[in-house]
């Protein structure tokens, strides 16, 4: 057999330390396309918002939709993947504290200046048409809280899944750097839609949290991050 007819073989695809990061990065499209076409709120305002005519406010309904299908795809059934499939902790993977010292000097220092930077997106039509995911969110200070609550989960699947699942799951077969930039290219990608200051600011963010979640070696310090900056958004959309 050449070596190009081994190196395409189911063995050389899941074989040894190439299963690892053959099932993550098949998973990854997958659950990624899924997430994209059928966790979205248009998709339930399109599709499963006509089927429930009850429904007072669907796009509070869409919104949480949307929360739990990140939770869902992006973070439990990867997490089941990592437990049942690869049998490895989940702290292996940034569900710890980690560095603590490190990682909330790096939220100190981090979160004022991505609030900061949310606040021209506040006032661009692009913006204004995309967020808040739920439009109402704003229409009382219990509403608000609910919904920044909420969003926590949207950000617990989409980090378990970008600097957990895939960053910290393919770091030894491809390193810390390219596994870092393999994550920011997916999360990059799943951006497509989005305002386009999103998308670039996308890339930057994606390499910053990548390093802070490898070097405090936990989750926690961008997920906070990343959540207090959609929420921050969502608030100067519709209190300012």
């Amino acid at each position: 057999m050449s070596r190009f007819d081994s190196s395409i073989s189911l063995s050389g695809l899941f074989g040894g330390n190439h299963r690892k990061p053959t099932i993550i990065l098949l998973l990854a499209p997958f659950l990624l396309t899924t997430f994209k076409y059928y966790g979205s709120t248009s998709f339930f305002l399109e599709t499963l918002g006509p089927l429930l005519p009850q429904l007072e406010d669907p796009h509070f309904y869409a919104a949480l939709y949307t929360f739990f299908a990140s939770l869902l795809l992006m973070g439990v059934i990867p997490a089941f993947v990592v437990k049942f499939v690869f049998k490895e902790s989940l702290g292996e993977y940034g569900v710890q504290i980690g560095d603590a010292r490190f990682g909330w000097q790096a939220f100190v220092i981090l979160a004022p200046i991505m609030m900061i930077a949310s606040w021209p997106s506040s006032n661009m039509s692009d913006f204004l048409a995309e967020y808040p995911l739920h439009p109402g969110a704003g229409s009382s200070p219990q509403q608000f809280a609910f919904h920044a609550f909420t969003y926590l989960f949207f950000y617990v699947g989409w980090e378990f899944f970008f600097r957990g699942f895939m960053q910290f799951g393919l770091r030894k077969s491809l390193g810390d750097w390219n596994a870092i930039l393999v994550q920011t290219l997916a999360s990059c990608l799943l951006h497509i839609g989005k305002p386009g200051g999103e998308i670039f600011g996308s890339i930057i963010a994606g390499i910053v949290w990548g390093i802070v979640a490898f070097r405090s070696r936990s989750l926690l310090y961008v997920l906070l991050i990343h959540w207090l900056l959609g929420v921050s958004l969502d608030f100067l959309i519709v209190y300012f």
